[in-house]
Formats: structure tokens, C-alpha cells, sequence
């Protein structure tokens, strides 16, 4: 963001005009440029010379044309309102030109002042005025809505159907050949920019590994190993793996035709590395956390900067760039949609982009079911907490998912008594507790069951062969191993039926989570249950906090702050909101 503010120079000259906050930091000092001093200090392991852009800012005449030149530089990525584009953008707008753009994210606002819209909606820009908040139209209405949200579309001349593109098919033969040709030059389009958008990621991930990490390394005395690990992820993995598809991507590209390239295979054969992006992907809020934790240190907000000048890097913040391999993955579907939008029945890759179109989505949906799986571990921990006489081990060693929960009778040996218990059915094992008989919200551990090596019967209404008494809505859990038997019973058969599915989805979870290699590291384990410790100390549980965009107040007009971004996901069917965690909340003395 840029700021109009006085800046004064080392010879004492004040000049006005507009800087970037960032920028400020090195050159809206008193002489002689103490932060400057600073960084020199700080990245003093770093080849004389390098600094000299920087250093340069008050005596080339003016510090906007530094700001000027930086942004002028070989950067062919960038906000997708920045500089010259937003301009182009603008034009086109005011000689009459249809700008649309395809949303990236939900956008999910109360304020009526803003537009609503889902992942792969298309929203009509009628003002990009601002760099960082557009006005738009969609079919319900109009509003502001953050440009970051979006991409523009490949083909801005697009018809509204097909329908168009074959317009007079059936008629001359001149008026087919050009319909095709339009068609042919839009598969160009896309195929265009997935290639421009790679590059652009490929310099982009170089930037930080080289630019930051790097330079990180060169200072043992600022940054750990392990610290490096929490900022940066797996990273440098993925930069490793792009660059080899990118490689595979260039190659297949028809140089002289570029609309019979067949890109489809490279994606199914590069499908199994991406599955890389779930570790950065999970690891991503603990990096945001840490950045937030340095940027309250000066000589941090100094260093990162001063990296960021000398990569030549736009003026972005370091989380802002760690953003992009988020980004990044739920981009493919969209690109190969529309990839396969362009791509005839007929052409030799139609059945690959189509594939690697399904393969893409489930590599996305793969990463968003284990983000959400780790965000559950804290909830788990939390609970495991607050009940009662809590015996064995921890949860979490083997388990990360509720499946279902609710109040069972459990028949015992020998005299058949008859016992009241919360069922709890994770992945693995299934916890039973007991009501405190006062205050109904307390719960006491009674026991688990492993379900890996258990059978479950569905029992007909009528007396029980073993226990001998008279059951109704019944079934046993059985292990084969030991022997042991449970005897359960519902109080309406339907209520048997959705316990007889939990099992089986139970089973289909602990399938799944061998084919994909989920775990729980030992660290993540250990996080969850420290934290939950220091919860149950302050005898209140930590509030979760809503987006900041969901709790601003109304704006008249142009948004103050940008939201925060939804990430990872797609123009796919929302996964319907769970009641188990509300159950247990109302069972548990913490509260959401």
C-alpha cells in the first residue's frame, strides 16, 4: 500500500509524495538512515554492493521513482489489479468492453454493501478503479469485492454458449471455418496462460528460496533449523517438483499449433507430487503464526525486507508470498476446466485433460480433507480434557476423526444389567463415558473398545442366545481376538440403522487414511494436548475467533481491509456442517 507522507533524506532535503509502507520502513528515518545502518548490520553476510538500490533511495532524486523502477522491473507476476493491468482493465471498461472474471474463492460477506459469490462464479467488473477492491455484478446483484478473489478470464470475447461459436455451422463453409478458428485460438488462450502462470510461479518460488531462505540460513544466530521449517514448509520440495513439471509441460507444447498441445498427460503423470502440497498447505497457519510473532521484532521486519529489496521483489509481505503455493493448487481444476471447455471430443487430448481434470479436483479435495482433519485434532485434545478419570492412552495416538456419537444401553455379564452410556465412535476405537448423575454435562471414562479387529452383528428383535434377556433395536460388537462381546442397544431403530452406517464409514475412514498415508506426527500430537492443557488451567475454553471481513462494521462505500481468504476451495458441493462436535459441546464443560 502506498502512503502520502513527508520523507526526508540524509542530506536533511524533505520531499512529498506517495511510498510503500514497506519501503518506509528503510527510508522515513532521521540521518543518518539508522534502519539502514540496521540492515547492513543484519545482512552483513551478504556480498558488498548488494545493498545499493536501497541505500541509493534518497539520492537518486526521488523515492517514488525507486518505487517506480523496483516495480518496473522483470516481474511478470504480480496483483492481479497491479500497474499496468488494472489500467488495460479500466480501458476496456470505459469503451464499452464486457470484463468478467472467475471467482477462486468463495466470498462469503454480511454487509450488504458487498458480493456474495461462490467458487467458479463468473462476476462482470464494472469498476477497477481501486487496486484492491472492484465493483461487480453477478446474477443477484451488485457490489465490492476483492480483486485477490479472482482471476480475469482467458477469453474476454467468449461468446455466452456454444451455440454462438457454431452460429451458422450448418450454413457456408466460411462461417464454420471461422467458428473453429475462434475456438482454436481460445484453447490457445488457455494453453497461453497455464504456461505464462507456471513460469511466473517457477520465478516466484525461486524468489523465496533464494531470495529468503537462503539468506535465512547465512543467519544461525537469527533463525533455527527447525524455525526455517515452521516459515517455509516444504517449499523447496515444491520448487523442486514444479520445475520438473514445468519441463515436462514445455515440452509438450505444439510451438507452431499451439492449440493441438496436449497437456492432459503431463498432469496424470505429475498427479502423485502434488500430493506434496498437503504438508505446506497444513503447515501454512503455524508459518502465518511465527511471521506474525517476528514481524513484533524490528530487526526481523528489517531482514525480510531487506531480502524482499534485494530479489527485486514486488512489495508484497513475506506471508503474502508464502500464500501463493496455497493458492496455487486450487488453481489447476480451474484452469483445466476451462482447458477442457476449449478442447473438442475429437482432439487427441480431450480424454487426458478430462482425467487430469478429475485427478486435480481429488488431489484439492485430498488436502482440504486433511487440513480439515488436522484442525480437528485441537477440538479432539479439548475434549479428551475435560472428561472425568480419563484412563490409557491419549486419543490422539491413534485417532483423529469423530464419526458419530450418541446414548447407548450396554448389557453386561452375568446378571444383564442394563448400564446408560455416551458412545463416542472414532477412527480406531469407540469411548463410552458415564453421566455425572448431577450435572448431566460431566462426563466419567468407562472404558473403549478397539475397533480394528471387531465384528459387528446386527441382532433381530427377540431374546438374546447368550445374555438371555428379551432386546429390542440391538447389536453386538464382538472381538474376534480376545473374545470380548458388547452387547448395544438403540431406542428407536432408526437410531440402530445410523450406529450400523457410522460403523461402516468407520471402516471406509481407516481404508482411506491407510491408502493416503494420513498420520499424526508425534509433534502435532503433543501441540494439541499442551494446548489443551493450558485451556483446562484457564477453566474457560479459547474463543474462535469468526474472519475479520464477517465482524467489520457496514461501509458505505469501499471497503477498509481486505478479507481474509478462503482457500483450497472449489466450485464443488459444500460438505454438509457436522452435528457431532455440537453434541459433544453439549456434554463437555467447554463451550465453542
Amino acid at each position: 500500500m502506498r502512503t502520502e507522507q513527508w520523507v526526508t533524506n540524509r542530506d536533511g532535503v524533505k520531499r512529498r509524495g506517495f511510498y510503500p509502507e514497506q519501503f518506509l520502513l528503510l527510508v522515513h528515518v532521521p540521518p543518518p538512515s539508522a534502519p539502514l545502518c540496521q540492515l547492513v548490520s543484519l545482512l552483513a553476510a551478504i556480498p558488498d554492493g548488494v545493498l545499493d538500490t536501497a541505500i541509493r533511495a534518497d539520492e537518486a532524486g526521488s523515492e517514488e521513482d525507486l518505487y517506480e523502477d523496483m516495480h518496473s522491473s522483470s516481474h511478470h507476476y504480480s496483483h492481479p489489479a497491479g500497474g499496468g493491468e488494472q489500467l488495460a482493465i479500466n480501458e476496456l471498461i470505459s469503451d464499452g468492453s464486457v470484463v468478467c472474471a472467475e471467482a477462486l474463492w468463495d466470498h462469503v460477506t454480511m454487509d450488504d454493501q458487498e458480493l456474495g459469490f461462490k467458487a467458479g462464479d463468473v462476476i462482470e467488473v464494472m469498476d477497477a478503479t481501486n487496486r484492491e477492491w472492484w465493483w461487480g455484478r453477478v446474477a443477484d446483484g451488485e457490489g465490492w469485492f476483492p480483486a485477490s478473489f479472482v482471476r480475469l478470464r482467458v477469453n474476454q470475447d467468449e461468446p455466452a454458449d456454444d451455440e454462438a461459436l457454431r452460429a451458422g455451422a450448418g450454413g457456408a463453409e466460411d462461417g464454420g471455418t471461422e467458428a473453429q478458428s475462434s475456438k482454436n485460438q481460445m484453447r490457445t488462450n488457455v494453453i497461453n496462460e497455464i504456461l505464462s502462470t507456471e513460469r511466473d510461479y517457477i520465478k516466484h518460488l525461486r524468489d523465496i528460496c533464494e531470495g529468503y531462505i537462503r539468506q535465512c540460513r547465512k543467519r544461525a544466530d537469527m533463525f533455527s533449523e527447525e524455525q526455517l521449517r515452521t516459515i517455509f514448509g516444504n517449499i523447496e520440495d515444491i520448487y523442486r517438483c514444479q520445475r520438473a513439471f514445468v519441463q515436462a509441460l514445455e515440452q509438450r507444447v505444439n510451438r507452431e499449433r499451439p492449440h493441438l498441445s496436449e497437456l492432459g498427460a503431463c498432469f496424470l503423470e505429475h498427479q502423485a507430487d502434488f500430493q506434496i502440497y498437503s504438508e505446506y498447505c497444513n503447515n501454512h497457519p503455524r508459518a502465518c503464526l511465527e511471521l506474525s510473532r517476528l514481524a513484533k521484532l524490528s530487526k526481523y521486519v528489517y531482514f525480510f525486507e531487506a531480502c524482499r529489496l534485494l530479489q527485486k521483489m514486488i512489495d508484497i509481505s513475506l506471508d503474502g508470498f508464502l500464500l501463493t503455493p496455497v493458492q496455487k493448487i486450487c488453481k489447476y481444476p480451474l484452469q483445466l476446466a476451462e482447458l477442457l471447455k476449449y478442447t473438442p471430443p475429437q482432439h487427441r487430448d480431450f480424454k487426458d485433460v478430462e482425467a487430469a481434470l478429475h485427478a486435480m479436483k481429488n488431489v484439492a479435495q485430498l488436502i482440504n480433507e486433511r487440513k480439515r482433519r488436522l484442525e480437528n485434532i485441537d477440538k479432539i485434545a479439548q475434549w479428551q480434557s475435560s472428561i472425568e478419570d480419563w484412563e490409557g492412552e491419549d486419543l490422539l495416538v491413534r485417532s483423529s476423526e469423530l464419526i458419530y456419537s450418541g446414548e447407548l444401553t450396554r448389557v453386561t455379564q452375568p446378571q444383564a444389567k442394563s448400564q446408560q452410556r455416551m458412545f463416542f465412535l472414532f477412527d480406531h476405537q469407540l469411548i463410552y463415558c458415564k453421566k455425572d448423575l448431577l450435572r448431566r454435562d460431566v462426563l466419567y471414562y468407562k472404558g473403549r473398545v478397539d475397533m480394528d479387529d471387531l465384528e459387528v452383528a446386527d441382532l433381530e428383535d427377540g431374546k438374546d442366545r447368550d445374555l438371555h434377556v428379551s432386546v429390542r433395536n440391538a447389536f453386538r460388537l464382538h472381538c474376534g481376538a480376545t473374545g470380548e462381546s458388547h452387547l448395544l442397544c438403540a431406542r428407536k431403530p432408526e437410531q440402530k440403522q445410523r450406529w450400523l452406517k457410522a460403523f461402516a464409514r468407520e471402516r471406509e475412514q481407516v481404508q482411506m487414511d491407510q491408502e493416503t498415508g494420513f498420520s499424526i506426527t508425534e509433534l502435532q500430537r503433543k501441540q494439541a494436548m499442551l494446548n489443551a492443557s493450558k485451556q483446562q488451567a484457564t477453566g474457560k475454553p479459547k474463543a474462535l475467533s469468526r474472519p475479520y471481513y464477517l465482524t467489520r462494521q457496514k461501509h458505505p462505500a469501499l471497503p477498509t481491509c481486505l478479507p481474509q481468504q478462503q482457500v483450497l476451495v472449489l466450485a464443488e458441493p459444500k460438505r454438509k456442517p457436522s452435528t457431532f462436535w455440537h453434541s459433544i459441546s453439549r456434554l463437555a464443560p467447554f463451550r465453542k
